[in-house]
This record gives structure tokens, C-alpha cells and sequence, in this order.
């Protein structure tokens, strides 16, 4: 967590918050200025606490109150939005006992967070998420540090009290890291071979890990998007960007995969940078990597060719590019041309 800050309204809080910044270089401690000793490791504040912590509530990642906790809940309650956009929030008593993850515990990384504090002072931590308590899966949680997506949040609720509760929840995972749920898995989830065999399950909800695209579902469901196809791309200088992008859409679509799961675009190094497919990685939000053509050159590709040769200096761009960045994976999408001046492949990561 990169921009935490440290509210301490006591003397001893400031000596807790002095502490933690030595432990936590970067953390910024704020008290206010009556208990000002100078020290310029200190940001003294002169304004009503109520009005201090309302401005860093909005300016920072994670926050650490050290003073009571049923203060934080009445300071702070008029300025809680959602889960997905509030900062992490971690209350720490005046002698620092215990460090409680006191919102945005999941998401946020507050429960994380107290975990750490609590092994570098000494303290006790206290969570008091259900997924967390009961030492099961956080369904909100699998794949974030691998950068998965969920599509559609519309059951997840649902199918994390499903999991606290230890109802039967099915696991289907055709893509990403296999090991991302954990070593072991609870006693109420199953894992399937198949999408048709958990549909047809009696779990109550299930949990998808996949790159394509599924379709109704008749189960609640929480669907993950790994980041597992690498798009190769071959082009010319002058190939506009809105080819670039319906083009890709269309191969995607045609292929039933999803745009959540694209991992990078990449193609060969020319001279010249082409701005557009610059332009597409951003706007997709996906690393761009440019491949020397001596490297594609050596991979053996389905579809290779000569004329690609002639002008590329390797007999295969968009197949090579991806398969290149796949971490020895598997084309899922052969060479698609889109004439004069565009082709399309698609590689999956191995798992």
C-alpha cells in the first residue's frame, strides 16, 4: 500500500505513530499542532480533527487512526461510499495492543495490512471477516494479486455467504495460475473438469475461472477474467487505429473470449514506434511488447510467410509475437488476415 496516513490525537498515539513511520518509510503521521514538538517527521494539523480526517479519508490508500475506535466509526461514517473505492482503514489503541482492520478489510487491504503491523510491533490483530475468521475462500479476493478481474459483481455477495456458510460451492478453471485458490481447499467446495458437469452439480453457487465467454449461467456465479491471452499483432506503419480495435473485437468475439482476460498485445520491433498500437494497449490497459525479429524468427508457427519474411525479416509476426509472451502456451487463434494491412493471432498463457 503506497500512500498510508497516521492520525494520532494523544501523546503516547504520536509515540505509536512516530513507531510505525520508522517501521513504514513513506507512511505521513498527523497530529494536531497543540502536541507540537517541532519534529519535522510530524505533519501538525491545525484543523478540528473531524475535519483532518475527512480530508486524508480522501487522499490516501489506508488509514490509521490511533484513538478508539467508536470515535473513527462517528468521525468517519458520513464519508463511507462502497468497498471498491474507500481506503483501507486500521484502528490501533494508545499503546498499541491491538491493530484492528476496521474497513475495507478484503478489498482494500486493510486485513493485510493489520496482519503486518501486528508481526512487526507485537500487537494483536483483529479481523472480523467472515471468509477470514472461518479460514475459507474470500471470493472477493481470488486472483486480485495476479491482477484477475471479476465480470459482473452481481453475485458475489451472494456466493460469499454461500461460502461462510458452507454450502456447496463448484470451482471450474480452464485458464490462469492453478494454485490461486490456495494449497487446500475447503471441505464444501468442489473442483469440476468440466463447465456442463458443475452446471449440472447440486452446488449452490460456483465459482468460474476462465477466458471465455459463458453465457447464462443457471447457478449464481462469480466469474473470474484471469490475464491469460497474449494477442500477436502484425501491422503496417500506417494501419489506423480504429482497425486495430474493431478488428480485435471481432476475433474475440467470433472466438468466444473475453477482453477482460487480454494480458498484452505484442508484435516485432520496427524502426519507427506505430503510435496506434501504442494507442489500443492503452486504451485496453495492457502491456505493449516489441519482439526482435531475430527472436520470432527461430519459433516454428502454423501459419508462416514468405512475403512476411521478405518484408519483416521473420516469416511470422502476429503467431510468433503471441506464442513469444506465452510462457510456452498454445495458439487458441491461428493467424486472422484483415487485408491490406492487419493480422491477428491469439496465444493462452500455460498455466
Amino acid at each position: 500500500m503506497e500512500r498510508v496516513a497516521v492520525v494520532a490525537i494523544t501523546k503516547n498515539g504520536i509515540k505509536v505513530g512516530r513507531r510505525l513511520a520508522t517501521l513504514y518509510p513513506g507512511w505521513h503521521v498527523h497530529a494536531p499542532s497543540k502536541f507540537s514538538d517541532d519534529g519535522a517527521d510530524v505533519m501538525w494539523f491545525v484543523e478540528p480533527t473531524p475535519k483532518k480526517l475527512e480530508l486524508l479519508f480522501g487522499q490516501y490508500d489506508g488509514l490509521v487512526c490511533i484513538f478508539s475506535l467508536g470515535a473513527v466509526i462517528r468521525l468517519l461514517a458520513p464519508h463511507l461510499k462502497d468497498k471498491k473505492t474507500d481506503p483501507a482503514v486500521l484502528v490501533i489503541d494508545d499503546r498499541c495492543e491491538f491493530v484492528i482492520s476496521a474497513l475495507s478489510g478484503h478489498v482494500g487491504g486493510a486485513n493485510e495490512l493489520a496482519r503486518g503491523i501486528a508481526a512487526k510491533t507485537g500487537a494483536t490483530p483483529v479481523i472480523t471477516t467472515a471468509a477470514d475468521v472461518n479460514k475459507t475462500i474470500a471470493v472477493d479476493m481470488v486472483g486480485r494479486d495476479l491482477g484477475w478481474r471479476i465480470d459482473g459483481e452481481q453475485d458475489v455477495t451472494r456466493v460469499s455467504a454461500m461460502m461462510v456458510n458452507l454450502e456447496k460451492i463448484g470451482v471450474y478453471q480452464d485458464a490462469g495460475n492453478t494454485g490461486a485458490l490456495g494449497e487446500s481447499l475447503p471441505s464444501n467446495v468442489t473442483v469440476y473438469g468440466t463447465l456442463a458437469e458443475m452446471c449440472e452439480s447440486d452446488c449452490a453457487g460456483m465459482l468460474v475461472i476462465t477466458d471465455r465467454q459463458v453465457g447464462s449461467l443457471p447457478k449464481p456465479a462469480v466469474i473470474y477474467r484471469p490475464k491469460s491471452l497474449i494477442v500477436g499483432v502484425g501491422l503496417h506503419r500506417d494501419t489506423h487505429e480504429s482497425k486495430i480495435r474493431d478488428s480485435l473485437a471481432e476475433v474475440l468475439g467470433q472466438n468466444a473470449l473475453s477482453p477482460m482476460s487480454v494480458m498484452c498485445l505484442a508484435s516485432v520491433k520496427k524502426p519507427v514506434d506505430i503510435d496506434a498500437l501504442g494507442a489500443i494497449a492503452t486504451e485496453l490497459g495492457v502491456e505493449l511488447r516489441l519482439l526482435e525479429r531475430g527472436e520470432l524468427a527461430k519459433l516454428d508457427t502454423p501459419n508462416p510467410s514468405q512475403t512476411v519474411a521478405r518484408l519483416e525479416g521473420t516469416p511470422s509476426v502476429s503467431e510468433a509475437a503471441a506464442l513469444s509472451c506465452s510462457n510456452h502456451g498454445k495458439l487458441v487463434v491461428q493467424k486472422q488476415k484483415f487485408p491490406p494491412d492487419l493480422t491477428l493471432a491469439v496465444a493462452r498463457m500455460a498455466q
